[in-house]
């Protein structure tokens, strides 16, 4: 039976062709993604691992340059790292070299006045020069490291994307001013956040203190053990030394290293969890295909196996032959998968290499683990998708092979199949809709539950779905087509198994995508409205790191010609009713030319007489209402009493409780943090307007000056990039599907010879013959296509009843553009799959067709 099974292999490697590149596909996106995540964890790892290679003990103080030590400064405090902090552990016994280090957020702009790199990227430190006037840290490609106010260098990427070169002027900005200054040297660094992507700006350390902290202030501290000191000993030695104080952190260059190895790998994790889910997806599109192949390879060779059982084989011989047939190709596939998936692997390290060149790399990681996960699915997938064609090849009776070789599926087994995808689905259904109903988390976790429920269900019902959704543009077919249309609309519903076993791979991916691109428009739709809700500003100023700005900003902006209002949207944490709360702030006067509030109760002109706003939500939370009295404990030590004066519905830019900025500005200006300027044009939003703003601040390249238009569209990008990544991954899954058409149809052609030949005999010219394959192939792929973008819809709005909660006024919107442009594509992927089966029917030899049993 071995060499039978090999035999049947050989005979029909044609048509067992498409299944072996199913396999493959779906193995390889396996294969390579384990190969590229192991690869650029590695890389990762190594990169980054030379952050502390120089670092036996770093001490942090992780309220450096957030404010509080200028108010523990300002009452008396000495909590601060300062240079006699250094001076201190550089005198410990164990310590070999201490050295101050200054760091901060700096952006620095191009030629044009534009950002370079990300915000989140960009920081600032302070150059420290040894006796020989170097820092080891930074090695000199160009110049000389800063000395003097006024001096700075930059890394060489960065210099080199702002086209700047020593001697130049470069303008660099933090959270205040932008200023001017000279460029004097650019170093090389091993620093893997700048060899990333980021950039890094060094001065001399005084100016580094004033520019990003406060003088005399370091951030953090670099200790070297001396040699055979341990570093666990040399930390212990170093707490005794620092000032008392609850913000400082010492750790040992061996945790530090261990943490960032722990967090890359937990990173990487999820990466390979997500792309590997997409793999799975793919296979699982595959398991249809390879059925389907075996059970009409099964159905072709009735005749054959009949025979087989006639003279002596058993039915476990018959089951085993089918089932090595699997397996055969089951290796040959994943073996093929595997080296796919590593050119795959190679070739995703080189494409993010490209889009960013800063990201670390090496040699490819094939792990043992990838090579026996790829091998092992591949086999797995192949001979358990072959298990039930295999049972049912074993059932064929020696007498099939006096009839004919075609024994469709009997009305007992489809009953039964279709009671028991009915109570599965209803199952699914029933869980999502009480997950919908439920809401919140735990709803989504029953949604999450009930969908592969629903998804198998209705897998299982389309034979029976097929006959009255097809049978709907049967007329249709026959009015524009005649009779290839009439004989495509029964071809599609003769075989109601085989039809819904080539949908269903199709279903599977329109249902994901679907069910992403209503959530992506509903959540796009929702944000768009929160946003920009209750804002009639023209223009929102921001800074690009959302750290805040400093009040000489907000002022310098006020100032800007063409200006008609403007506000500081300042936002602070003080107590009210003895619970600490977010209290945003707004001048009074200009409240009703920036903002819209719609009150449910009182006036927002309560604000200009001292009193306060609160949002419906924290009025019923905290049961307040108009006229109640809140006590409020300030920033700076004192207490009051402040009246609710109104209450409003709750909008983005503003917290639950609203007071005027002159109320604010009153109890301690330290609190105080500056997120967004309001403004009002003269002449509304205009490009002047913008970019006078733009000026007002000296073309600070880490303020931003966005419309409402642009700040919707900042989020939109957000989501757009989200889908097209997820549409991306499930290409590969479409792709299979696609040859999952092809392979049925190509198969079908070849059991159809004798009827194709009979068509051709009476009158059907080969155009005709083209067309009828054509047409169902479309036919079969849009009733897939219906099927999933419907199932995705339901699921998309049954999350979206989950969401309620977290995303105010998010309702299910319909993208009927792109839902039909998914059918569209789903019928000319049917096309398109039909091509080659379709010339392959329109060729057939009539005589010989007709002439086969």
């Amino acid at each position: 039976m071995f060499r039978t099974a090999l035999r049947n292999v050989l005979a029909h490697k044609g048509r067992l062709l498409m299944t072996a590149l199913a396999v493959m596909l779906g193995t390889a996106f396996v294969a390579g993604t384990m190969v590229f995540s192991d690869t650029l964890g590695q890389a990762m790892k190594n990169s980054y691992s030379k952050s502390y290679s120089d670092v036996s003990v770093l001490v942090t103080d992780n309220a450096a340059g957030s404010g509080a030590t200028a108010r523990d400064r300002s009452a008396g405090g000495k909590t601060e790292l300062t240079k006699a902090t250094v001076d201190k552990i550089a005198a410990l016994p164990g310590t070999a070299k201490a050295q101050g280090v200054v760091g901060g957020f700096t952006g620095v702009a191009d030629r044009k006045g534009v950002l370079i790199g990300e915000a989140f990227q960009a920081r600032g430190s302070n150059f420290s020069p040894d006796a020989t006037g170097q820092d080891s840290r930074y090695p000199m490609a160009e110049g000389r490291g800063p000395q003097k106010s006024g001096e700075i260098a930059l890394d060489q990427e960065t210099a080199s994307r702002g086209g700047y070169k020593v001697g130049d002027s470069v303008r660099i900005a933090g959270n205040g001013p932008a200023v001017d200054a000279k460029l004097t040297g650019v170093f090389t660094t091993d620093d893997p956040q700048v060899t990333s992507g980021g950039t890094l700006t060094l001065m001399d350390t005084a100016s580094a203190q004033q520019f990003l902290l406060t003088p005399g202030q370091f951030s953090t501290i670099t200790v070297q053990a001396k040699p055979g000191v341990a570093q666990s000993a040399l930390s212990t030695e170093v707490l005794t030394t620092l000032p008392q104080g609850t913000q400082f952190v010492v750790e040992t260059g061996e945790q530090l290293t261990a943490e960032q190895t722990k967090m890359i790998s937990a990173g990487m994790a999820g990466m390979k969890t997500m792309l590997l889910a997409f793999a799975g997806i793919s296979l699982f599109v595959g398991i249809f295909i390879i059925a389907n192949t075996f059970t009409m390879l099964v159905a072709q060779r009735t005749k054959e196996l009949a025979l087989l059982r006639a003279v002596g084989a058993g039915r476990w011989q018959v089951t085993k032959s089918v089932l090595i047939e699997a397996l055969v190709i089951g290796v040959t596939a994943s073996v093929a998968g595997l080296l796919a998936g590593i050119g795959i692997g190679a070739g995703m390290q080189s494409l993010i290499h490209a889009l960013s060149s800063g990201m670390p790399t090496g040699s490819l990681v094939v792990a043992p683990v990838t090579v026996a996960v790829a091998l092992v699915v591949g086999v797995l997938v192949t001979v358990l998708s072959a298990v039930l064609p295999a049972v049912r090849a074993s059932r064929v009776a020696p007498v099939a092979a006096m009839s004919s070789g075609d024994q469709p599926s009997t009305q007992k087994s489809l009953l039964i199949r279709n009671i028991i995808g009915s109570v599965v689905a209803a199952g699914g259904f029933a869980l999502i809709l009480g997950g919908a109903a439920t809401g919140g988390e735990n709803g989504r976790y029953l949604i999450g539950g009930g969908a592969p429920f629903a998804m198998i269900g209705i897998f299982i019902l389309l034979p029976l779905l097929s006959r009255p959704v097809i049978a709907l543009v049967g007329p249709l077919l026959a009015r524009l087509f005649g009779t290839p249309g009439k004989l495509a609309r029964r071809n599609a519903v003769r075989n109601p198994r085989r039809t819904a076993t080539t949908a269903a791979a199709l279903t599977i991916g329109l249902t994901l995508v679907s069910a992403m691109t209503v959530l992506g428009a509903s959540v796009s739709g929702a944000v768009d409205r929160i946003v920009t809700k209750g804002m009639v500003a023209d223009y929102n100023v921001t800074t690009a790191n959302r750290m805040g700005m400093s009040p000489e900003l907000a002022a310098d902006v006020a100032k800007a010609p063409g200006v008609a209002a403007s506000s500081p949207l300042t936002n602070v944490y003080w107590e009210l009713n003895g619970r600490t709360s977010a209290i945003s702030g707004v001048d009074a006067k200009s409240l009703d030319k920036l903002l819209d509030l719609t009150m449910d109760s009182g006036s927002a002109k309560a604000l200009s007489q001292g009193q306060i706003l609160v949002s419906s939500e924290r009025a019923k939370s905290a049961g307040l209402a108009v006229g109640s009295a809140v006590q409020v404990a300030y920033g700076d030590g004192s207490t009051g009493t402040v009246t609710v004066g109104g209450v409003f519905q709750p909008i983005d830019l503003l917290s639950g409780t609203v007071m005027s900025n002159e109320e604010i500005t009153k109890h301690g200006k330290e609190d105080v943090d500056i997120r967004d300027v309001l403004v009002r044009g003269t002449d509304g939003a205009t490009a002047a307007l913008q970019q006078s703003i733009k000026d007002a601040t000296g073309k600070n390249p880490v303020i931003e000056v966005k419309s409402q238009e642009d700040m919707k569209e900042e989020f939109s990008k957000i989501i757009s990039f989200a889908l097209n990544m997820m549409y991306g991954l499930l290409a590969m899954s479409v792709l299979v599907a696609v040859l999952g058409v092809i392979n049925t149809l190509a198969m079908s052609v070849f059991e159809r010879k004798r009827e194709i030949g009979m068509l051709r005999a009476i009158g059907l010219d080969r155009s005709g013959i083209k067309r009828m394959v054509r047409l169902e192939s479309v036919v079969i792929s849009l009733f897939g296509a219906t099927i999933g973008v419907l199932l995705g819809v339901f699921l998309a709005w049954a999350v979206n009843d989950t969401l309620g909660s977290s995303i105010p006024g998010l309702v299910t919107e319909l993208p009927y553009g792109q839902l039909l442009l998914f059918l569209l594509l789903a019928g000319l992927v049917g096309l398109v799959a039909a091509l080659w089966p379709a010339r392959r029917a329109s060729k057939l030899d009539i005589l010989e067709s007709i002439k086969t049993d």
